[in-house]
């Protein structure tokens, strides 16, 4: 979790005070009383509207849905990411109002859930898009392997992702801890005094591109080669290229609202740090408050995630149907017909180059879902 106080003479402290180079101590309780406010309203939104969606998709995945891509496998992933972020929430906002309650042991482990899965569900966001790719643009036979070695193989990058994510939070596993400060209990990154400043700098940057640089990067060029493919896709109705092309910016849209703001913030943090550009209290105070705000917005991406993914995909959400016609049933109500909308299945015909001396060999075809 961000700490949103800095001691410019000490990059450790995390209290209601800094100082500034001109006139000294600046006061930022009126920061701690907005956050006291803000954040729990916020959180406890997130938690409620998190909760019931990524549960519901790991439900669904896990005890009815055939795991058939790699996508699949991504999204189960996704979900339970998302669902250990918000667990975290309820602490910090307790912290918000009454500072960190729970000791060190509590404070460690709380912020290396929430750096870990916030990181991981970045990188799976990224993976998503380059197996939805590979689906359309590099398996021109249309063959979806449901192997044991190719399901070995998901799990086996999805653990990898995990791997990834979790090196990302080891900083805030070993350097977090409770700090007492003027009548303040904070849970926050206590790094040695001698490599304060550059280090923080460096951690900032190194999330800025493993959390939205590189999953963005990687997003806008796979969506982009997977639109262009639709887009020249012949055979397939407009209307249905279109709906296909609606998700993908979607996704993309998404992406960049809730996570541009708070990685701006996270740069400027970083320039700060490195350069003192900030000097002026009333700056300071700006900054800390548009950082509370945008790490908000990026928080609801965790909320945004089962809709965007997977109640958006009419396959999925005509699997919840079915599931409530058969709760239905059991309740002693029967419904005469519930149906979901088929989903947006696309065809590709594609010629095979390794058949084409051969007048005797269908084209092959590629299938996009969505």
């Amino acid at each position: 979790m961000q700490d949103f106080n800095y001691d410019n003479e000490d990059y450790n402290a995390n209290d209601s005070y800094d100082y500034d180079y001109e006139n000294g101590v600046c006061d930022k309780e009126a920061v701690r009383s907005f956050g006291g406010v803000f954040l729990p309203v916020i959180y406890a939104l997130a938690l409620v509207v998190g909760l019931a969606g990524n549960a519901l998709v790991v439900v669904v995945y896990a005890s009815k849905l055939r795991l058939r891509t790699l996508t699949d496998v991504c999204i189960l992933n996704l979900a339970i990411s998302d669902l250990l972020l918000l667990f975290t929430l309820p602490f910090w906002a307790a912290d918000a109002v009454h500072g960190w309650m729970l000791g060190s042991a509590a404070c460690k482990l709380t912020s290396f859930l929430y750096s870990t899965n916030f990181s991981c569900g970045m990188l799976l966001l990224a993976c998503i898009s380059v197996d939805r790719y590979r689906a359309i643009a590099r398996n021109p036979a249309g063959r979806t392997g449901t192997g044991r070695w190719v399901r070995i193989q998901w799990f086996l990058v999805c653990g990898l992702l995990w791997a990834v994510a979790s090196f990302l939070g080891l900083p805030e596993l070993f350097l977090s801890t409770v700090k007492h400060s003027h009548h303040r209990v904070a849970c926050t990154s206590i790094f040695p005094h001698s490599m304060a400043r550059p280090a923080k700098a460096a951690l900032e940057l190194l999330e800025v591109t493993f959390r939205f640089l590189l999953p963005f990067l990687v997003m806008t060029v796979c969506y982009f080669l997977v639109g262009r493919t639709l887009s020249r896709a012949a055979g397939v109705r407009r209307d249905r290229k279109w709906r296909a092309l609606r998700v993908l910016l979607a996704v993309v849209a998404v992406f960049l609202l809730t996570q541009l703001p708070f990685n701006v913030v996270k740069l400027i943090r970083a320039m700060d740090i490195i350069y003192i550009l900030v000097t002026d209290c009333e700056v300071s105070k700006g900054l800390d408050r548009a950082l509370q705000v945008t790490e908000s917005l990026a928080l609801v991406h965790a909320c945004i995630n089962p809709i965007l993914y997977t109640f958006i995909g009419s396959s999925f959400r005509g699997h919840v149907l079915k599931a409530a016609k058969h709760l239905g049933q059991r309740l002693g109500r029967h419904p005469r017909h519930v149906n979901g909308e088929p989903a947006v299945e696309i065809r590709l015909n594609t010629q095979n180059q390794t058949q084409s001396q051969s007048d005797s060999e269908d084209q092959a075809t590629s299938t996009f879902t969505i």
